[in-house]
């Protein structure tokens, strides 16, 4: 299979957008040698959606629902751009009906869940895709193959955080992130699985957590069309409220099976944060230091260096990096998240043509998903938490 015919589910949103766009441009910049996509379907909440989506996409049909495009004989690949919520159902009856998945990040709202769809996935013998995008950034292939190498040594502490401000302002809008019903584990699934994603992918399988998860503000006006992002202003005074029911933000404590410790926090009412993301990884030998402020720069500290010359070397990812070199001919002239979902959407179809899975799969979507399982049982119980075994 040269061509992979591909259904957009959510195709009007924000991350559906995302998706179109990468699906329809990864060729321009990754080639075609191990496959192409053929946008097949858009699937959105209301048809003035779907027709605005689709005029974007020529030769794409517009399907009523998610089932629709799950029976639909010419599509390959079901790619999940939904509520949390809906990622467990959707994703099953896609592999119940032979189709290969991507689906955005969490994959499910609970490990269990995620686990039959790893298994369920494994048995049909589909290729499974989690959007996890951030990790895709080839500057953290560069931190995977230091690792790897040994040069900094057995890792000994991860730290690492991601903060936002889309709910810094008390009257920002409600919308369903905020909602324990479409989103049940809020922050930690939304934001935290990001953080999650650099720990296994880099560091490896966490042990065991504890952690606190906090409502900062309990309560928001709702707004009629309020999305990711909008602001706080033109509010009349006669909005009704709506009760915040998931967590704004979470400090946890870990441990990985390797003997690393880790501390990691995150939220969504950092007020002024426009987006922060970072993570410290020290070794016995050396450590690494990456900032999305220098989304194409690693910082390198080495124990090899001689006395009075040792100190964080900035390394500027260029490329000398082929997914790097697939978009920009100098080093340090910064890939964005676009960029990064477009190397995702590249991988996938590739997995699919190939029939070689790549990080993450479902279980990997796993194991992120039984550290949110823990996190939240952690703050339940206020109290250190098993992370359950891998299978």
């Amino acid at each position: 299979m040269s061509t992979v015919r591909v259904a957009i589910l959510g195709a009007a949103g924000w991350m559906g957008k995302v998706h179109t766009m990468a699906f329809q441009t990864f060729p321009h910049f990754m080639g075609t040698a191990q496959g192409t996509a053929r946008i097949e379907a858009l699937v959105a909440s209301t048809p003035a959606a779907a027709a605005e989506i689709a005029a974007r996409v020529p030769g794409a049909r517009v399907l009523p629902d998610w089932q629709a495009a799950v029976k639909d004989p010419d599509v390959d690949l079901i790619d999940i751009c939904l509520p949390d919520s809906l990622h467990y159902p959707v994703a099953k009856a896609a592999l119940l009906a032979g189709k290969h998945v991507y689906c955005e990040k969490p994959l499910a709202d609970t490990a269990a869940e995620a686990r039959e769809l790893a298994d369920l996935a494994r048995s049909k013998g589909l290729i499974t895709r989690v959007g996890h995008g951030f990790p895709r950034n080839p500057v953290h292939d560069l931190a995977k193959e230091i690792i790897e190498a040994g040069e900094i040594g057995e890792i000994r502490l991860f730290k690492g955080c991601q903060h936002v401000d889309m709910f810094g302002d008390p009257l920002a809008p409600f919308m369903w992130r905020a909602d324990g019903t479409l989103a049940p584990t809020g922050i930690v699934g939304d934001t935290g699985s990001h953080v999650f994603s650099f720990m296994d992918f880099l560091v490896g399988r966490v042990q065991s957590l504890v952690a606190d998860n906090l409502i900062v503000t309990p309560r928001r006006p709702v707004v009629a069309g309020s999305a990711l992002g909008a602001a706080a202003g033109g509010l009349t005074g006669q909005e009704d409220w709506a009760e915040v029911t998931n967590p704004d933000a979470t400090h946890v404590m870990c441990r990985f099976e390797n003997g690393a410790a880790g501390i990691v926090d995150f939220s969504r009412v950092a007020t002024g944060r426009k987006f922060r993301q970072a993570y410290e990884i020290y070794g016995t030998k050396g450590s690494l230091v990456y900032d999305y402020d220098e989304v194409s720069r690693l910082r390198f500290y080495s124990n090899d260096d001689r006395d009075g010359r040792r100190g964080y070397r900035a390394i500027d990812v260029g490329p000398d990096h082929p997914t790097y070199r697939a978009f920009l001919p100098l080093p340090n002239l910064a890939l964005g998240y676009n960029e990064t979902k477009i190397i995702e959407a590249a991988e996938v179809v590739r997995s699919v043509t190939t029939g070689q899975a790549m990080w993450p799969t479902f279980d990997s979507g796993h194991h992120i998903c039984q550290i949110v399982d823990a996190c939240m049982e952690s703050a339940r119980r206020r109290a250190w938490v098993d992370v359950g075994r891998a299978g």
